[in-house]
């Protein structure tokens, strides 16, 4: 079953069109990186998502039923921009305050389970505005979990973090979808943390859907090459054109040759040609790119 199902999805805001006939598939279970630059759609779809604004026209169906349902409506824990705490509450009193709005039955108990699962049992009597960022995002989290929701949507959840504190959240995100059940919609900018986590992926542009695929499909669509340096690049790349089709220079300084089958042929050729490659290795585009070349237009590579 797909977690969300969403057909022609169309948002006017006033003369503004935000969303025109976006179509979207998240698979129960999955991790979804929602992708797009700003004002592509990402954030309005999402709201639909949480019924925080309602569409223009179109379908959104959640567990295979209409998301203004009010029992799959409960399925789902959201977090959209940041989480609204009280900074001079405690991180334990913002999560109970939340569990009664909620009607949660046992609201302690539930504070502490979430609490655990996002690693911040141990600063539960931490006033919120003393939090750092990275703990304001698993607090929020935290929240969203609050009533054990299935679907997570967190818009941004990475970004601003420091490296321990994305990859704490790397971790959570993983967890809660390995081993506590949740399909998870994550947006982010930093893509490279995106594919760290990923199962599938929807990329988002001027409030369409233009591509929607599988961490596989991804890593099948992203060829590898081989990258190298040497004294004189121009020459180098000149030499290059003559066997290989693709070369070009990254903005490493790099020069990528695509159909190379492997690095020592790529020496063996410069030698011959009296070339001595002072440095070389073989990598792959990663999402990033994919990314950046799909939005110029390139598409698969």
């Amino acid at each position: 079953m797909n977690a969300i199902e969403i057909k022609n999805l169309t948002k006017n805001f006033g003369e503004k069109q935000a969303l025109s006939g976006l179509n979207m598939t998240v698979p129960e279970g999955s991790i979804y990186g929602f992708i797009g630059e700003n004002g592509s759609g990402k954030s309005t779809t999402e709201k639909i998502i949480c019924g925080l604004i309602h569409p223009s026209g179109g379908e959104v169906k959640l567990y295979g039923r209409p998301h203004t349902d009010g029992d799959v409506r409960a399925k789902i824990g959201v977090l959209i921009e940041s989480p609204g705490c009280f900074p001079g509450c405690s991180v334990w009193n913002n999560l109970l305050i939340q569990a009664a709005n909620l009607g949660i039955k046992n609201p302690q108990e539930e504070v502490r389970k979430v609490l655990k699962t996002v690693r911040m049992e141990g600063a539960a009597s931490n006033k919120y505005k003393n939090c750092s960022l990275g703990m304001k995002q698993r607090i929020g989290i935290a929240m969203a979990l609050l009533g054990n929701p299935t679907l997570l949507v967190l818009d941004e959840p990475i970004n601003g973090l420091d490296a321990d504190g994305m990859r704490i959240m790397r971790e959570v995100l993983i967890d809660l979808a390995q081993n506590h059940g949740c399909t998870i919609v994550v947006s982010s900018h930093l893509l490279g943390e995106l594919e760290k986590i990923a199962t599938h992926y929807g990329i988002v542009r001027g409030g369409k859907m233009i591509r929607e695929m599988t961490a596989e499909e991804l890593e099948a669509s992203c060829p590898t090459f081989v990258a190298l340096q040497a004294k004189d690049m121009p020459l180098t790349k000149r030499v290059l054109a003559e066997k290989y089709a693709r070369v070009e220079e990254d903005e490493s300084g790099y020069l990528r040759v695509y159909e190379a089958k492997n690095v020592q042929e790529v020496v063996t050729y410069l030698y011959g040609k009296g070339i001595i490659v002072s440095e070389i290795k073989r990598a792959k585009i990663g999402l990033e790119e994919y990314y950046i070349d799909l939005m110029k237009g390139k598409g698969d590579r």
